[in-house]
């Protein structure tokens, strides 16, 4: 009897894969520079390597947490 969740994985080993080499960059790449990411960031990475975000939803994520108004920032560039 099917308890009706989807255990079918959203992306494959391989981008899952290709996800975390991407992020373990991103982060070294921080690290060198004297940073380190917050749990929450974090939080948002591995949701992206699990395949629960996308790559524009990752950003639309991170941009929002930092307090970035994507909108805004649009309509400024346009002007």
């Amino acid at each position: 009897m099917s308890d009706g969740l989807d255990t079918t994985p959203a992306i494959s080993a391989e981008e899952r894969a290709k996800r975390r080499r991407g992020i373990d960059f991103a982060r070294g790449s921080v690290r060198l520079e004297g940073f380190v990411l917050d749990d929450q960031t974090e939080a948002l990475f591995a949701r992206y390597i699990n395949g629960d975000l996308d790559r524009p939803s990752l950003t639309a994520a991170i941009l929002q947490y930092c307090g970035i108004d994507q909108a805004a920032d649009r309509q400024e560039a346009s002007r």
